[in-house]
């Protein structure tokens, strides 16, 4: 943990006096908290951590999980715990923590207003600084434990995603295949889905951020599977694509070319070379095809602590990939009125090239009606 501020802290220039993070309620948690600190279990909501520049770490616990905080600090001596059992304990802790000092940093990014406006009025000395771009470029790269826990993640999805064709049965909803895929992460060792599920059947598989409804399946359908699962608080985002029942060779012909672009891209990634080229690298592929233009998203983004985790790239991205990323690759083709293929793979930038995390089959699969 405490390694983990000192590298925030390298990424603030001027250099604060503490960073601040404050938790509001579920789902307005900052991330960052728990990536400072590495807790497994617990929701920590009003809770704060004040980070200084020498890695030490103070961790505010309400009572609700004061054991889990309490043996989280065990494994770390810069980490010390503040029990606090009501609000104006929080806060008259907080001052007592930052003294006198001006300098002051705030994640803007996952601060709520409630917090900023609470925390402007505690501190009227305080000089605020925006830590959020050296939070992001600190997170966006993994230490070994963060690379674990995505791993495991990895391997959850992994799994479900190998047993999604037999799970298949004509007449099944798409919501009833996202909850038994659900089921099976938790099942596989997961601490609960890392998005909402998407499941699409036939032509809803032309939109990428399809919400499963009670549409049932038929032989014929294309499906598109968008899932991840929690280890840790870590998350894994997988897609694979599916065949239902009567062939189309369209969308056969579709599925080999997202593989195409996939390996495009994926061929082009190590250290140094900007996001942009990624995407690019696919979108060639997919703009040599009979199906130009249907590449509609970004190919990759971050993922961490959260499935979205600070970064994204597409045709404009200059930032570099780093030793260290941990990203999705996944290039689609989107048909409306017909159906779409996506293959996504989360993946780790390495010295040489990359790891794949995600390891499910990536062919064309055509399961029997």
């Amino acid at each position: 943990m405490k390694a983990r501020v000192e590298k925030i802290f390298r990424r603030l220039d001027p250099q604060p006096d503490a960073l601040i993070l404050a938790n509001a309620v579920d789902p307005h948690l900052d991330q960052t908290f728990f990536y400072v600190f590495d807790v497994p279990s617990g929701l920590f909501e009003g809770s704060v951590a004040v980070a200084h520049p020498d890695g030490r770490l103070d961790v505010l616990s309400s009572p609700l999980e004061a054991e889990s905080a309490r043996a989280a600090a065990k494994r770390d001596p810069s980490v010390t715990v503040h029990v606090v059992a009501r609000g104006d304990e929080t806060d008259q802790t907080v001052k007592k923590l930052v003294g006198s000092s001006t300098n002051l940093a705030l994640d803007y990014r996952e601060l709520t207003h409630e917090w900023f406006a609470r925390l402007d009025k505690l501190l009227p000395q305080a000089k605020w600084v925006d830590g959020s771009n050296a939070i992001r470029g600190a997170r966006v790269t993994k230490d070994a434990g963060e690379i674990e826990k995505l791993r495991r993640a990895a391997e959850i999805g992994s799994e479900v995603g190998r047993e999604i064709p037999s799970i298949l049965r004509a007449g099944m909803t798409e919501t009833e295949l996202a909850a038994e895929m659900e089921f099976r992460m938790n099942r596989h060792g997961a601490n609960g889905r890392s998005f909402s599920t998407i499941v699409a059947f036939g032509a809803h598989g032309a939109e990428p951020h399809y919400q499963p409804s009670a549409s049932a399946l038929a032989s014929g359908d294309s499906i598109v599977c968008d899932f991840g699962a929690y280890y840790q608080r870590y998350a894994s985002d997988i897609t694979r694509s599916y065949h239902f029942g009567r062939r189309d060779d369209e969308l056969k012909k579709v599925h080999e070319t997202v593989e195409a672009a996939q390996r495009a891209a994926l061929d082009a990634v190590r250290p140094g070379v900007p996001g942009k080229e990624i995407h690019l690298a696919a979108e060639r592929v997919i703009d040599a095809s009979p199906w130009k233009g249907r590449l509609i998203h970004g190919v990759g983004h971050s993922i961490g602590l959260v499935v979205h985790d600070g970064w994204g790239y597409g045709p404009q991205v200059d930032d570099p990939l780093e030793e260290g990323m941990a990203i999705t690759v996944e290039p689609g083709i989107y048909l409306p009125g017909k159906g779409g293929v996506r293959i996504e793979d989360d993946i780790v930038v390495t010295r040489d090239g990359f790891e794949f995390l995600t390891t499910a089959p990536r062919g064309y699969i055509e399961v029997p009606a």
